[in-house]
């Protein structure tokens, strides 16, 4: 599992660094969300009192992005299932106990409407 995850890290990490170095990235509407949705859940992730997924993740185009959550990018690859990526914004807490990341859903911090509009921005990453 650990060699699994060193390898996923280190994928990510180098489109990461791709995406730094100005190289070209498209964003699509995932499953035809359209871009209005998509635009409204980016504002919610990237807002502070809000989702505020950028004091952990490092997101393209966020500013002052955090560094202790995974960076979010390849994410139609690592939740091809989007009911599950859903799932762990909804409450990370249900696949690892010990995780830091709030349960936006459980503890209501998000709307429903809301979670929906952050799981389409997230998947378009």
């Amino acid at each position: 599992m650990r060699q699994r995850w060193s390898t996923l890290t280190t994928a990510v990490s180098a489109a990461v660094l791709m995406g730094t170095l100005g190289l070209p990235t498209v964003v699509q509407a995932a499953d035809g969300a359209s871009a209005s949705v998509i635009a409204q859940g980016r504002k919610i992730a990237f807002n502070r009192k809000k989702g505020n997924c950028l004091a952990c993740h490092q997101i393209e185009g966020g500013k002052l992005a955090g560094n202790i959550g995974p960076p979010l990018v390849a994410m139609k690859t690592r939740f091809p299932d989007k009911a599950k990526l859903r799932a762990q914004i909804w409450d990370a807490s249900v696949n690892n106990p010990n995780t830091i990341m709030p349960p936006f859903g459980r503890h209501k911090i998000l709307t429903e409407s809301e979670i929906d509009k952050v799981v389409e921005f997230i998947y378009s990453l």
